[in-house]
């Protein structure tokens, strides 16, 4: 039995998940954006080990849920679910970062930061990444026109490389990245055309199994089948500038 949190797991593959996870016996941690979102939780969270609460769009709000984690105990394992899909304008945090950014990216690289070092990482990416961006500059999209699209996609390559940095930087940690596919989420909309179920599976997997094909780390996996990842999620040298980039951006160095 594994302690697992799981950001965004108020609805969607995040609350499919956790339903999952706790069927099999695990002790799960929700999370909500706010009370309200909280209070959607309703029985589910009288099944959970614990529930905590904070907008991770708000630096100060996920900092103080790194905290909120650390007092619950260690995870032995954290699925960054939550995510931003397509703001249509440049959409401000308090800190001046546009909110796919923080949401996406900067939020899954401060709890990794600052909660007790897990066994496991599980970051959600998604197939948009084949269309982000590799560069560094203007991640704030400051002095670049906005694109809702191109912002998400960049998110995504940017989360997915940040993941197997942790992999070669933390050699006892297990960090994949999974690509949950197009599913009919509140996200994905009713025109998606992947299934909910196979959206969820490999990331209860790699959270919960103790099968000998879950304990890796660095890979990138579609339905339970491991593939390629753009050649930039893989290089060291842009693994190293993001991270630096992010510590610039935060203030939070990763250990």
């Amino acid at each position: 039995m594994a302690r697992i949190f799981i950001t965004g797991s108020t609805e969607g593959l995040g609350r499919a998940a956790a339903l999952d996870l706790l069927d099999e016996g695990h002790q799960v941690v929700l999370h909500a954006r706010n009370p309200s979102r909280a209070a959607d939780l309703g029985t589910l969270a009288d099944r959970a080990y614990g529930v905590v609460v904070g907008d991770l769009s708000d630096a100060k709000e996920t900092h103080a849920l790194a905290e909120q984690l650390n007092a619950l105990g260690r995870m032995d394992t954290v699925i960054h679910n939550a995510g931003i899909y397509i703001d249509s304008e440049r959409v401000a945090t308090s800190g001046g970062h546009p909110r796919t950014l923080a949401v996406n990216v900067l939020a899954p690289y401060v709890l990794t930061a600052e909660i007790t070092r897990p066994d496991r990482l599980v970051h959600i990416s998604s197939g948009m990444l084949s269309d982000g961006s590799t560069s560094l500059d203007d991640l704030d999209w400051t002095a670049r026109r906005w694109s809702g699209v191109q912002a998400y996609c960049d998110s995504k390559l940017l989360v997915a490389t940040l993941a197997f940095a942790v992999a070669r930087r933390w050699p006892d940690v297990l960090s994949n990245v999974v690509d949950p596919g197009w599913v009919p989420t509140r996200m994905g909309g009713p025109s998606a055309s992947d299934d909910l179920t196979l959206g969820r599976t490999t990331q209860v997997w790699l959270a919960g199994s103790d099968e000998p094909e879950a304990a890796v780390s660095g890979g990138y996996w579609f339905h339970r089948r491991r593939r390629e990842p753009l050649p930039a999620v893989s290089d060291a040298a842009f693994q190293d500038a993001l991270l630096d980039e992010l510590h610039r951006l935060t203030g939070v160095r990763l250990p």
